[in-house]
């Protein structure tokens, strides 16, 4: 298979290795500056690159008519309109604030926790995510993802980065030196706390699920998620 690379930074470079180790071919890469690209050597393409390019690298795959995953953050705002320019393309895409095959799992468990704590009203609920100097985005959009299951399930209807309301989840972000990534779930009362953490050691896991979903969804037609490709939820 041929993967374009859209982004070229520590993730781009885990994924090329990933993908030679399993003996794919690098058809195309593209630095965050680049806006003059030509998908026609290209399958698949994978997005790791930076908020202000992601959208127009996103269609630029989609007008070529290649499946075009995506782990980019920070530009989430402009989800829906990607959503609506795929369907229109008849093009395919896939969205994932994170690829690791472990994450994906720690949402399904916050997903089910969370259910199970919509009835109490002893608890308070806080998300803490630690990642990298580098990330240039807060909060990491995999907290997002946890704090939108949590809002779905529960009597919130919002998160905040700042002092919380009492229906706002209150995200504490952190920025640490050579922090993969690191998101935990409390819920605290008077009398106890229960609390759900994944912590991620190296970036391979992220890298290697971005390739397993770039095999996946070559040839299909769509708008997917890594719940489509593995099979969970």
């Amino acid at each position: 298979m041929k993967i374009a690379l859209l982004g070229y930074g520590k993730m781009g470079k885990s994924i090329e290795a990933i993908a030679l180790h399993r003996n794919h071919t690098i058809s195309l890469i593209v630095s965050d500056s680049n806006s003059d690209y030509d998908f026609s050597n290209s399958d698949v393409a994978i997005d790791f690159s930076i908020p202000s390019v992601a959208v127009s690298n996103i269609k630029k795959a989609i007008d070529a008519g290649i499946p075009v995953i995506s782990g980019t953050t920070g530009w989430l705002d402009q989800y829906q309109d990607v959503l609506d320019y795929c369907n229109s393309k008849n093009g395919t895409f896939l969205y994932a604030s994170n690829f690791s095959l472990g994450v994906n799992l720690f949402f399904e468990l916050n997903k089910r926790l969370s259910e199970l704590m919509s009835n109490t009203s002893e608890y308070t609920t806080e998300i803490e995510e630690i990642h990298h100097t580098q990330k240039l985005d807060a909060p990491s959009g995999t907290a997002i993802t946890l704090a939108e299951q949590i809002i779905e399930n529960t009597h919130y209807t919002n998160w905040t980065l700042e002092a919380p309301k009492p229906n706002e989840i209150h995200i504490n972000a952190k920025r640490i030196e050579n922090v993969p990534g690191t998101h935990e779930i409390s819920y605290n009362s008077e009398i106890d706390s229960i609390n759900i953490k994944h912590t991620a050691h190296s970036r391979q896991g992220f890298a290697m699920g971005a390739v397993v979903a770039a095999e996946w969804i070559k040839d299909k037609k769509g708008i997917f998620s890594m719940k489509d490709v593995l099979n969970i939820g």
